[in-house]
């Protein structure tokens, strides 16, 4: 079983922020694989499923960003399953709006999210999806940047990013995590 994981704050009031790009991409996932998000568990909402003929739960935590590794842990406790089998989506601010980076391992980058997760994982070898939110204007307190909302201008392309961060999930689940890297890291969505 692998467990997909998208990063966000709960509450309607974090609902179309940069931060939140990872529930999306969760919802967007749950949508295309007929998956119900209906259960709450593990300090998260989850729902099972299979995608590309992988069994698969995807999650959405619901202990706040800086506290996303509290839910991993908890259900790869439940589950007695090791970091090798999760896949992390969350927002990146060195990524340009619609880019994608895929990776099997890495620090955290300043993420206070995916700090968090390496904490309670005690590894930083777990494959994520880095989606491109845009870097922060200037002027700007980083706090309040990631939990803006897009504006016009990026909306379509946010949009189609989300499509392009869930099929790499699908791509990693069917050919690999290589191949997934080779295909979206150097592509942006809309082009």
């Amino acid at each position: 079983m692998l467990f997909i994981i998208g990063l966000g704050n709960p509450g309607t009031k974090f609902n179309g922020t940069r931060h939140n790009i990872g529930f999306e991409v969760i919802e967007r996932l749950a949508y295309d694989y007929h998956i119900k998000l209906d259960r709450k568990k593990h300090k998260a909402f989850v729902g099972q499923g299979v995608i590309k003929g992988e069994k698969v739960v995807l999650m959405k935590p619901q202990t706040y960003m800086n506290l996303s590794g509290e839910a991993i842990a908890d259900v790869l406790g439940f589950y007695k399953e090791t970091p090798d089998k999760i896949i992390i989506v969350y927002d990146d601010t060195s990524l340009d709006v619609g880019k994608l980076r895929i990776r099997e391992r890495g620090s955290a980058g300043g993420h206070n999210g995916i700090k968090n997760i390496i904490a309670h994982m005690k590894t930083q070898e777990f494959i994520r999806i880095k989606v491109g939110v845009g870097e922060k204007p200037p002027g700007w307190d980083l706090a309040d940047y990631v939990l803006s909302r897009f504006d016009e201008l990026e909306i379509k392309t946010i949009q189609a990013s989300i499509k392009m961060s869930a099929d790499a999930v699908a791509m990693i689940l069917d050919v690999g995590v290589e191949k997934a890297m080779n295909h979206y890291n150097s592509r942006k969505a809309g082009e």
